[in-house]
């Protein structure tokens, strides 16, 4: 069994002898941290020779579980797109409104697909305002993300309700099958699947589109689909020659980084019904009644997102 760890803050390197014992499907029981699956992956080892986009995500948003290696990116990143950590906020800002507004319709449960590492306004914490008995299964591949969203619900979590599974969100059967094994999910109630700023970052050759289409069969009917998604359709030009350039750094520093026009987005959501405003800049997603950043100029953003509804 992993040993357990404390954390303070800017120290994140403490994390490192928890990261190396990492298995895919370690979950949190009454009784510390269990297991539903011990494989070992070969996925779980910590590479801390190159940038990782969940930690880049997190330093962008002020966050302590990132490496200098990450910092050195996310800098060179925010030198070339000046709005690039304030997107990351608009993304986070995003999430909090869909989840808020799914518990309003009804989803008391919800599986985060590409979760990162948690920070303010985490889905489950969001959910717990509305509806304490609310529920959530967070899913990542990267380690430092999901040994942070262990060490997160031991402190503040509630194990009949919450869990953290590792694992890679293409391989969707697995996920599907260790979600429910949780025992956080009913599978015959509607479930909010959370696909937040994460799809863009799939290889284009990993047929994303057939991905989320397996996800979108295997949810209950009454579901909500949720999706952000950066693309340069109709940036503003000095956006987009400063967004272009920041999505041949990733890929130079080896992240997949694939900006997809509305139409491929807008395809994601299948034949769920859009709840309104549709497929928008999401600074213009459900923002009357919220503050919200980049309102005055949702576009420069570079993300639009959505909700799409299961008949």
């Amino acid at each position: 069994m992993p040993p357990k760890v404390s954390v303070t803050a800017g120290n994140s390197q403490v994390l490192v002898p928890f990261l190396l014992t990492c298995r895919v499907g370690w979950r949190l029981t009454n009784k510390g941290v269990g297991r539903v699956n011990d494989r070992p992956d070969p996925a779980d080892a910590i590479d801390l020779g190159h940038p990782n986009s969940a930690r880049v995500y997190d330093y962008f948003l002020g966050g302590t579980a990132n490496w200098a290696i990450d910092r050195v990116l996310g800098d060179k990143l925010s030198e070339l797109v000046p709005i690039i950590r304030t997107g990351a906020q608009v993304n986070r800002e995003f999430l909090g409104r869909a989840v808020r507004y799914a518990v309003g319709n009804g989803i008391t449960q919800f599986l985060d697909l590409g979760s990162g590492v948690p920070t303010v306004g985490n889905v489950h914490e969001v959910a717990d305002e509305i509806d304490p008995d609310s529920r959530c299964v967070y899913v990542d591949r990267e380690p430092v993300a999901v040994a942070h969203a262990r060490i997160l619900l031991e402190r503040d979590g509630d194990p009949d309700r919450h869990a953290v599974l590792q694992a890679d969100l293409r391989d969707v059967d697995a996920v599907w099958k260790a979600a429910l094994a949780t025992g956080v999910l009913d599978p015959s109630r509607p479930i909010g699947l959370l696909m937040v700023s994460v799809l863009h970052f799939l290889d284009p050759q990993d047929e994303v589109s057939e991905v989320v289409a397996q996800y979108r069969e295997l949810l209950p009917p009454g579901s909500h689909l949720v999706i952000s998604h950066a693309t340069l359709d109709a940036v503003p030009e000095a956006e987009l020659r400063q967004f272009e350039a920041g999505v041949e750094l990733y890929r130079a520093s080896g992240i997949a980084a694939s900006p997809r026009d509305r139409d491929t987005i807008r395809a994601y959501f299948g034949d769920f019904a859009l709840a309104e405003p549709g497929l928008t800049w999401l600074p213009e997603w459900q923002a009357a009644g919220h503050q919200v950043l980049l309102r005055e100029r949702p576009e420069a953003c570079c993300f639009v997102g959505g909700l799409g509804i299961k008949g």
